[in-house]
């Protein structure tokens, strides 16, 4: 599962390319991962705990499958 969502990345990086913000980025992963059959939920939320204690949440960019975080970084420059 994880080479296919590889692969689909780097469809949307080169259809895309670089310089724009990760949420245009995670939509178009969203639009492919529908594509290629992947339930997937972006910004999906996570209790984190600590001792047993929520501590705070965290949000996935992207959760596939219910087993898969991708987390998708952007850069504006090329350095």
């Amino acid at each position: 599962m994880t080479e296919e969502i590889i692969r689909i990345f780097y469809r949307v990086y080169n259809k895309l390319g670089y310089g724009f913000l990760e949420k245009v980025y995670e939509n178009a992963m969203m639009i492919e991962l529908k594509k290629a059959g992947f339930p997937a939920v972006s910004q999906y939320a996570i209790r984190v705990l600590y001792e047993g204690e929520v501590i705070g949440e965290y949000y996935a960019d992207i959760l596939v499958e219910n087993k898969v975080i991708v987390e998708i970084k952007a850069q504006q420059e090329v350095w």
